[in-house]
């Protein structure tokens, strides 16, 4: 099917009739294949599995995202093996130029924004549509607004928001296609507000059509900007500031982005039981906000879940699902083996860290303990292998750092590996090969996280800190291993002794003393997670309790 869009758009589906309320869902980042970069990590992710959903349930959704140049950036190593960012352009025959092209006015020039089409069949996904500046009648700073995922200069980010808001909001009108509801995937939308606000001229027709989910637990990692910065951007769409103001509620000249979303939307959620439950906290004291419920985040099963896993998990066939534990492990270890040069064993416990790489995660947690670190992976009588993956936001040095730390310490044993590359296909490789996913969040501070949703999925054991979802599917012995929630000074301290306590006490004897309870928790954890943490269930929430 080749849509035109010389006619106004018709969704390319025809909805299910428990699905028919038309929806455009907003985006900064969209994970739906390995072979289209737009995406950085957990949001991505999250957002590409809601896609692959809304097309095995026929809803009537469309995407809209941003088609960057340069993808977030490709891990690769410099010389002497430490991390380098490097951005390499991406080009994809797969998408249809719409002719679609019109101008926004960022920073007093007027900017030429084109979009792209993808059609569903390609990815099994919604229709997606995607915003470029890299495009004809622009100059080479205003091209550059769509270079790359989250710059990290800040104007240039702002303005990749009022590309995706406005720019996504006009696209709508240029295709002659109004939607009931305008989604906010994450506040990076939400000059879409100011936008739709000259459109519908009243707040409650504005608060009719939008809503927001929200994805920071913690009031600090809001983005905030001066008012006037803005307005000077063009982020308001030329409203006046004593009506932005007014609309918003703000009174100083502190804009927070989360806020603002909060306050002009019908209603929000958060994206775990405890991550609404701390939402509502966070927001109360603040005047006029919307109600906020949760809907847990959820991956899409058809996409990660290795089909002969899946059918022996149906037949509660343990013996098959550890035989292919071990054929998957084997694939995995070609990637250590060609990254890293060491050949890794399929029979032997292996653990896996890997996600995005930032500081609250505390991804080296367990080389804080040196001396229990080394005597855990010199154990001979209960081997284990190690290896880590993910990406650092490029400009965080501290997580960098980090990244290069593991990765040199690595050279002093056989067993530890640290890979680069951490997208779709090695995320699938990693969940698919590893015995144990741990996760290692300070508590409260992990929205939702997802990555041990799929790694549950293909048979693989959660390791964790309790929080986010792991806190509405984790039974401790039963279907994961849980830390104890740590109280007081050190917590750091706590979490890492415990974590030390969980291997070396429950995960190591288990696995290699007593195989059938090993067996018998890993059924039940692929069990627990595979109807509850599908995103069918989540893109069906959203219809339900959103729109």
């Amino acid at each position: 099917m080749k849509q035109s869009f010389s006619v106004p758009f018709k969704h390319p589906f025809k909805p299910d009739k428990n699905y028919t309320k038309s929806v455009a869902y907003f985006s900064m980042e969209f994970a739906l294949d390995q072979a289209l970069k737009t995406y950085s990590g957990g949001l991505g992710f999250l957002a590409g599995s809601h896609m692959k959903s809304v097309y095995a349930l026929n809803q009537n959704l469309i995407g809209v995202g941003m088609l960057w140049k340069y993808g977030y950036y490709d891990q690769g190593r410099k010389k002497d093996n430490s991390m380098e960012p490097q951005f390499h352009e991406k080009i994809y025959h797969f998408l249809t130029d719409t002719g679609i092209q019109f101008q926004i006015p960022i920073l007093g020039k007027d900017v030429w924004v084109r979009a792209y089409y993808l059609d569903p069949e390609i990815f099994k996904t919604a229709p997606m549509f995607f915003l470029t500046t890299d495009t004809d009648g622009n100059d080479e700073a205003t091209r550059a607004i769509s270079y790359s995922l989250y710059d990290f200069d800040v104007t240039m980010k702002v303005a990749q928001c009022m590309v995706l808001g406005i720019g996504g909001a006009r696209l709508l009108d240029e295709l002659q296609y109004e939607p009931e509801v305008y989604h906010l995937n994450e506040a990076h939308a939400v000059s879409a507000a100011f936008y739709l606000y000259q459109k519908y001229k009243k707040v409650p027709d504005l608060k009719k059509r939008l809503v927001f989910t929200t994805h920071t637990p913690e009031e600090a990692g809001n983005e905030k900007h001066d008012i006037n910065f803005l307005e000077g951007l063009g982020f308001f769409s030329g409203l006046k500031m004593d009506v932005v103001r007014k609309i918003t509620g703000i009174k100083d000249n502190t804009f927070n982005h989360s806020l603002a979303a909060l306050r002009l939307s019908r209603k929000a959620n958060g994206v775990s039981k405890l991550h609404g439950e701390v939402s509502r906290q966070m927001w109360k004291s603040y005047p006029g906000i919307c109600e906020i419920i949760h809907i847990t985040n959820a991956q899409n099963n058809t996409y990660w879940v290795d089909p002969v896993l899946e059918k022996a998990r149906i037949k509660k066939d343990s013996k098959t699902i550890a035989t292919r534990k071990k054929e998957l492990k084997t694939v995995l270890f070609k990637t250590v083996a060609d990254q890293c040069g060491k050949i890794f064993d399929p029979n032997v416990l292996t653990l896996v860290w890997a996600r995005r790489f930032a500081a609250y995660k505390r991804p080296d947690i367990l080389t804080w303990d040196v001396e229990r670190f080394k005597k855990l992976l010199e154990n001979k009588e209960l081997p284990i292998q190690i290896i880590w993956a993910g990406k650092p936001y490029p400009k965080d040095e501290g997580a960098i750092n980090t990244f290069n730390h593991l990765f040199y310490l690595s050279h002093y044993f056989p067993n530890m590996a640290v890979l680069t590359g951490y997208e779709l296909a090695l995320s699938k490789l990693l969940k698919d090969g590893s015995d144990v996913w741990l996760n290692t969040p300070v508590v409260t501070r992990e929205a939702s996280g997802t990555s041990g949703m799929t790694a549950a999925m293909n048979a693989s054991l959660n390791l964790s800190t309790f929080d986010g979802w792991i806190c509405e599917f984790a039974k401790n012995d039963e279907n994961s291993f849980i830390l104890p929630v740590a109280e007081g000074e050190d917590i750091n301290k706590q979490d890492c002794d415990a974590l030390f306590e969980v291997i070396e006490n429950k995960v190591l004897p288990t696995y290699y003393k007593n195989q059938q309870e090993w067996q018998r928790i890993t059924l039940n954890s692929m069990n627990d997670v595979s109807e509850e943490f599908n995103s069918d269930r989540m893109a069906r929430e959203y219809y339900e309790k959103l729109y």
